[in-house]
């Protein structure tokens, strides 16, 4: 990228956002100058206002009300809706900057809306997506069919090839394996660099940036500032307060508050009965057609009450996984960017088909009826997962999606804890105590730190907060199998902590967890054993066994 000092100069004076419906603003009378080229760490609390900061100064925040916001931003002296091109912003959620079928033109979509010469859109393409390691994929590579890291990557690309005045960047390495986080976090310093462009920066991940950041910046609550200056000066300063605060600092791992079951949660002592077993089974991002749907129910049928493959032509991405889930378990899901481990979660919860292998429930869970007791998710379910009614899938497996919005369909947090049981009664034809859903809604948003934020729209909520939802919103149902794709996006260090706490006690109720991660202290807190899916050749999916280690 051509070297082109522009940096913008970003101002905020005395600016305050006020979600609707919030007894209070999110941020208050904020003032701030961040100057042209500057490179700026933003830390704070999960909640805090960092990203309706982001979102604020990207000019994507809009005050429908005329009364959320107050005071003013401006980039350059103007405000951020006549400054379109001049910040590019990527967000805490992938899917939200991707806007295109196909990889290429994702990443040619923004310089064509700043009128870039055609013949200068595909260098840029070129050079973006190089930058961020997703150049061996053709341009025409769906992008749709990108993992959730690599999502992130071709986010990251599109921005890149803006070449903006400031580049304003929500956590651009959560979801990414340990070697791309080195080489995204490279490839924008590199950029910054190159363009002189200023960058702002949310991440937890506070030790891979704050060596080659100018400015670390602290929001406190109610998106006021608590700390500002040069990365050393506050890290070794405030050290002490930042821990007690909740945020994450250089060299420290919280330690998860020790319940009954201590360090030997889901540890090689767990001795529960098996609930899932996987033999042989193949992995598929494709669906299979109504006629392949029709068939594969054919041979279910003819097997009966017996577990066996039944294959349905479809292209395979990985092959040969073998593994077994006891209660009481955790499983991580571990490997690199797009080598499928999504893929396989999505699988195990009867959500995508395999194409061959067998997966079948064992009759421990075939005839689980929940821990309380009672008709709770009707009828014995079958061995074959796919084939499972709605009921039975809800009383028995939860699954926390990569990207939290996707699970949220209701107004408020409230009635989004309360729609698994509501919706679990209806097709059981079961009674509801209003009093015992009340109580479980209660105690299930004090446990995550959801009870001030009942009355909320799930989707003003922050990163931290949505995942937090969404984790409390599978576990209303109490199913006796959790599925976690990345469950420590977007925590500071206190909500980090009482999540792996909130595991341990899952874990010891005898509920089995499988996580997909690559957080690694979040990996070693909860002991157990893992699987790990070693990387897919770039040229067309492979059948490479997934390795289970103990």
């Amino acid at each position: 990228m051509e070297a082109t000092p522009r940096g913008a100069r970003i101002e905020l004076n005395n600016f305050s956002w006020h979600h609707p419906g919030r007894p209070e603003p999110v941020i208050s009378g904020l003032n701030l100058t961040i100057n042209p080229g500057e490179k700026v760490l933003l830390l704070g609390t999960s909640g805090a206002g960092k990203s309706t900061l982001l979102h604020a100064i990207a000019g994507v925040l809009h005050d429908d009300d005329g009364e959320s916001a107050g005071g003013t931003i401006t980039i350059n002296g103007q405000a951020p809706a006549e400054a379109r091109g001049t910040a590019g912003m990527m967000q805490q959620d992938p899917e939200s900057s991707i806007v295109m079928a196909t990889v290429g033109n994702d990443v040619a979509f923004g310089p064509e809306n700043l009128r870039v010469p055609r013949e200068e859109i595909w260098v840029r393409v070129t050079e973006a997506l190089t930058a961020v390691g997703l150049n061996h994929l053709p341009l025409d590579h769906p992008s749709s069919a990108l993992s959730g890291g690599q999502k992130q990557r071709l986010g990251l690309a599109g921005i890149l090839s803006m070449h903006p005045g400031a580049m304003i960047l929500d956590e651009p390495t959560a979801n990414l394996d340990p070697s791309g986080v080195q080489e995204v976090r490279d490839s924008i310093l590199t950029a910054t660099e190159a363009t002189g462009a200023t960058l702002l920066v949310v991440e937890h991940r506070v030790s891979i940036w704050a060596p080659h950041m100018d400015r670390i910046i602290v929001l406190g609550e109610g998106g006021t500032i608590t700390h500002d200056g040069a990365p050393d000066t506050v890290l070794t300063e405030a050290r002490q307060e930042l821990i007690d605060a909740g945020v994450w600092v250089p060299n420290y791992v919280p330690r998860a508050p020790q319940n009954a079951i201590g360090e030997t949660a889901g540890g090689d002592t767990a001795t529960g009965e098996a609930l899932l077993r996987a033999e042989n089974l193949s992995i598929t991002r494709a669906q299979p057609t109504p006629k392949q749907r029709r068939a594969r129910r054919r041979t279910i049928k003819r097997l009966g009450d017996t577990p066996a493959p039944a294959p349905i032509d479809l292209p395979v991405l990985r092959g040969g996984i073998n593994l077994t889930l006891r209660a009481g378990e955790h499983l991580s899901v571990l490997g690199p960017n797009g080598a499928g481990k999504s893929t396989l979660a999505l699988t195990l919860a009867g959500l995508l088909t395999a194409p061959d292998g067998t997966l079948a429930a064992t009759d421990t869970l075939r005839n689980y009826d929940g821990n309380h007791g009672g008709n709770h998710g009707g009828e014995r379910a079958h061995w074959d997962v796919p084939t499972w009614t709605p009921a039975q899938m809800l009383s028995r497996i939860g699954y926390v999606f990569q990207e939290p919005e996707y699970q949220f369909i209701r107004g408020t947090v409230r009635e989004e804890l309360e729609l698994g049981p509501r919706r679990l009664a209806a097709l059981t034809r079961n009674p509801l105590n209003e009093d015992d859903l009340t109580a479980r809604t209660n105690e299930l948003a004090t446990r995550l730190r959801l009870t001030h934020l009942l009355d909320a729209n799930p989707f003003t909520l922050s990163g931290g907060e949505k995942r937090r939802l969404s984790v409390a919103s599978a576990l209303a149902t109490a199913p006796r199998i959790l599925i976690l794709d990345e469950p420590t996006f977007g925590q500071d260090a206190r909500t980090w902590a009482e999540l792996v706490d909130l595991i341990r006690e899952l874990l010891a109720d005898g509920t089995a967890v499988i996580s997909i991660t690559h957080d690694e202290d979040y990996t070693a807190a909860l002991v157990g054993k893992s699987i790990t899916l070693e990387a897919l050749e770039a040229s067309e999916p492979q059948t490479t066994n997934g390795k289970e280690n103990a």
